[in-house]
């Protein structure tokens, strides 16, 4: 039987570090206080009532009377022990609220320095290997402060910042000292702030052993580096989870399919390694103490590889209470370890509770413990042990993640559990080939190489079946998103894992079930020969008989089609999809564009004109974080609404126009940046970067930032044939998802000029994906008359968005930018006709809703 007694406790300690972690001070700190009020008084209750029960057990000093013996009833758990559960809930409750506070009085001075934007001094060490920034050529990395000097006082703090640098990140362990400014961080955030670092110095190099792994992972990546492309990515990423070179179509196949996890290092991982030690020490005979030693040191070093993610520290506290278990000679067991880990991390770190990749680790697990056992004994007698193993364990994944998955991306994978159940056979040998590679690369370069390449063809299979299965009809399912989304989800698989489990394996399974289909086809037989005997009696014409195929045919297309329709086609009713990839607001007449990179976050290209137009639609696209703002220039139509786009939202970084002008309008937008700590940058061509998270990722790429050239006619705006227009930055962004991949670029209000300069620009150096042609380009100018007939040639857009006020003044769009577009193939969406114009991708195919 299950023991599933510690669950409550990491339940109640699970629920209390969410909750807490998103409170302000004031309302955490009543929290904290109520809790362990609770707590202290649960204590004093179970005192009274134990001492109580011990009383009414004082024997009597009457001889007892002899009575017959009765048959004994099994024990039911008495008062006491109801009262010990509820007395662990309470504590570990207790324990995780004040664990939380006293986080919060070290995270307390940096969240206040930060709230005024300050600069400050911060000293303490790296958590986190760099990754690329979400503007420039910048990293991010993580800094566990200690210390923290600002306006010449310094004092000791207890706090994690993201950092932001334009060099190289610091080595994974090392100790620096941060000089940057300050900025919140997103409210509820595991760092108590975000810092622009103007300089990061290593004050003491990272510990010999974390030294070490560092360079084993770089070691690695030089070994790998001519091998193909899928291998120089999937060979780092399955082996020390590290996808820096992991192909962008590779890793949306990934998605698509449910393969993520590959290449996030946690259980699965760790089970390969440690089973492999211990099946080595068994293979000598070492002692128990010996197995448990060597399991604890290679779990150590395998942490300090890979590095600590969350889902990576699940795995890794998980296994250490069951090597405790084993060491005192209990047997390992599954559930209590997993319970007890989660209490125990989150009182270490109670913002774990509101990472995802903790609670898909956390999930995945007890699914795996829960789900796949009782599934495999149905399966089994269908199929055999092996297979229903196989088929088991990617069910139970997918069954307990998949709620949690569509928050991220409301889309269900249907060909998870077949991606994951081909995929695993190489999933072992691509996992301990790159590890022995990593190990034995910073010394033996040659033997290394040849693991790699050898680690290459096990994951070849595995990319092969993420793009063979990411590319099969349907792949990705839509779902509604959000929480409604996630608990219909859930609804839906529980009533589906029930009503397998619900009939015990022993009772007429599968008996029952395979004589149904020949009891059938006894009774379809029988029922063809009485309809055939009827149809020889009564014979109809070959007239009759040639009306009824031709009927059978049309009902037979008209279903097809119909059909076919209702699965691919996007509602035009008004309703916004849930997995929408890419927006063009309707703003009137101006710009506003939308492209997803998570749940909650977007890159913005323009703000629209003056107005709240441009900040209803984020508001309605449920856009909170903006990961990047692109003001391509400073016309009024294309930046009068940006305060509704910082209303209220966390806007990380914007790029700008080189040219501030008109005057005025440039010094209210930048003045409006500064004041919002809206990180500002002035791009060149060829400057990028990859934004994303939850399923989403946007690669951008600045194509031209022209200076001015000659003003158009026609130009809206103040400043008419200034130049401006020409100024506009130009930029392609990649947005990929689970439903497939979009090339979008963004001409602004570039004029013919402007265009052919850009033409000129990519024909010399533009990147192969849009010269090869791209899925969307926003139309220059709101499909003025001045455009460039060889660019749009070059793009070659299957849709061309155009921005456009309905009724406006300056005959946008014009009949020349229309028939240029039209006789490209590309398929022409106005705002003005269709509203926010909806773009979405599902199974490789683009959609479009007006909303």
């Amino acid at each position: 039987m299950t023991d599933l007694r510690l669950v409550p406790a990491a339940l109640a300690a699970w629920a209390t570090a969410w909750a807490v972690t998103g409170w302000p001070g004031e309302a955490r700190a009543v929290v904290v206080g109520g809790a362990l009020g609770a707590a202290l008084v649960a204590v004093l209750l179970v005192a009274v009532v134990t001492a109580s029960a011990a009383r009414r057990r004082v024997p009597s000093a009457a001889v007892p009377t002899v009575r017959s013996p009765r048959p004994r009833r099994p024990r039911r758990p008495g008062g006491a022990s109801a009262a010990a559960q509820a007395l662990l809930v309470l504590g570990c409750v207790a324990g995780v609220a004040l664990s939380v506070q006293l986080h919060a009085v070290g995270r307390s001075p940096v969240e206040a320095l930060a709230a005024q934007r300050a600069d400050a001094t911060l000293v303490g060490r790296v958590v986190s290997d760099g990754r690329p920034a979400s503007f420039g050529n910048g990293v991010r990395w993580v800094l566990d402060a200690d210390t923290l000097t600002a306006r010449a006082a310094a004092s000791s703090v207890r706090a994690r910042v993201e950092v932001t640098t334009a060099a190289p990140a610091p080595a994974f362990g090392a100790r620096v000292v941060v000089r940057a400014t300050l900025a919140p961080a997103e409210p509820a955030a595991a760092e108590a702030a975000r810092a622009t670092a103007q300089s990061a110095d290593v004050v003491r190099a990272p510990p010999v052993v974390v030294a070490a792994t560092t360079a084993m992972r770089a070691a690695l990546l030089d070994v790998s580096a001519d091998l193909s492309p899928q291998a120089q990515g999937l060979v780092p990423g399955i082996a020390v989870g590290d996808t820096s070179r992991l192909p962008d179509d590779l890793a949306a196949a990934f998605r698509t399919t449910g393969l993520t996890h590959l290449t996030a290092v946690s259980g699965g991982h760790f089970a390969i390694v440690l089973a492999l030690v211990t099946a080595l020490a068994g293979a000598v005979r070492a002692p128990r103490a010996v197995r448990v030693g060597l399991v604890a040191v290679v779990a150590a070093a395998f942490v300090l590889l890979v590095r600590p993610d969350p889902s990576v520290q699940r795995a890794a506290a998980m296994a250490a209470v069951m090597l405790l278990g084993v060491a005192w000679g209990r047997p390992a067991v599954s559930v209590p370890s997993l319970a007890a880990s989660v209490v125990v991390l989150l009182g270490l770190d109670p913002w774990l509770a509101r990472s995802f990749g903790f609670v898909l680790s956390c999930l995945a697990t007890a699914g795996l413990v829960l789900l796949a056992p009782p599934l495999m004994r149905r399966l089994a007698p269908w199929v055999g042990r092996p297979a229903a193993f196989a088929l088991a364990v990617p069910v139970a994944a997918q069954a307990a993640c998949g709620p949690v998955l569509v928050l991220l991306s409301p889309t269900v994978p249907t060909t998870s559990v077949l991606a994951n159940l081909l995929a695993a056979p190489a999933v072992a040998p691509a996992t301990l080939l790159g590890l022995a590679a990593t190990v034995i690369a910073p010394w033996w370069p040659a033997a290394a190489h040849a693991l790699a390449w050898l680690a290459g063809w096990a994951t070849g299979w595995i990319a092969g079946v993420a793009r063979g299965c990411a590319g099969l009809p349907g792949a990705a399912v839509p779902w509604p998103g959000g929480l409604v989304g996630a608990l219909v989800l859930a609804v839906v698989t529980g009533a589906v894992v029930f009503l397998v489990l619900r009939r015990p394996p022993g009772e007429g399974w599968p008996h029952a079930w395979t004589d149904l289909p020949r009891r059938r086809w006894r009774g379809l037989r029988a029922y063809v020969r009485a309809a055939l005997a009827r149809y020889r009696h009564g014979m109809p014409s070959r007239r009759d008989r040639r009306a009824a195929l031709g009927a059978l045919l049309a009902a037979v297309v008209t279903v097809t089609a119909v059909a076919t329709a209702a699965v691919r086609a996007v509602p035009r009713s008004g309703a916004l999809p849930a997995d929408w990839q890419v927006v063009a607001c309707d703003v009137g007449q101006g710009d506003a564009l939308v492209v997803r990179t998570g749940p909650a976050a977007a890159v913005v290209v323009d703000a629209g004109p003056d107005g709240e137009a441009a900040g209803r639609c984020l508001d309605r696209l449920g856009v909170a974080r903006v990961d990047l703002l692109v003001l391509s220039h400073f016309h009024a139509d294309h930046v009068g609404g940006l305060p509704g786009v910082l209303a209220g939202r966390n806007v990380r970084a914007a790029l700008v126009s080189p040219l501030a002008r008109p005057a005025g309008q440039a010094d209210r937008t930048l003045d409006a940046l500064a004041r919002s700590g809206t990180a500002v940058q002035i791009p060149a061509p060829g400057d990028s970067g990859v934004l994303g998270e939850g399923g989403w990722q946007v690669t951008w790429r600045v194509l031209g930032a022209g200076v001015g050239g000659a003003g158009g006619a026609g130009s809206s705006g103040a400043d008419e044939g200034d130049g401006v227009n020409d100024a506009s930055l130009a930029v392609e962004l990649v947005s990929a998802s689970r439903g497939g991949t979009l090339d979008v670029v963004t001409l602004g209000d570039l004029e013919e000029p402007g265009q052919d300069a850009l033409l000129a620009t990519l024909r010399s150096e533009g990147p192969a994906e849009v010269l090869d042609g791209v899925d969307v380009v926003k139309v220059a100018h709101h499909g003025s008359a001045s455009q460039s007939a060889g660019l749009a040639r070059l793009l070659r857009p299957r849709v061309a968005l155009v921005s456009v006020g309905e009724g406006n003044t300056y005959g946008h769009p014009t009949d020349r930018m229309l028939d240029l577009y039209a006789g490209l193939g590309s398929a022409v969406v106005r705002t003005d006709e269709c509203g926010s114009a909806v773009l979405v991708v599902r199974g490789g195919t683009v959609g479009l809703a007006c909303a």
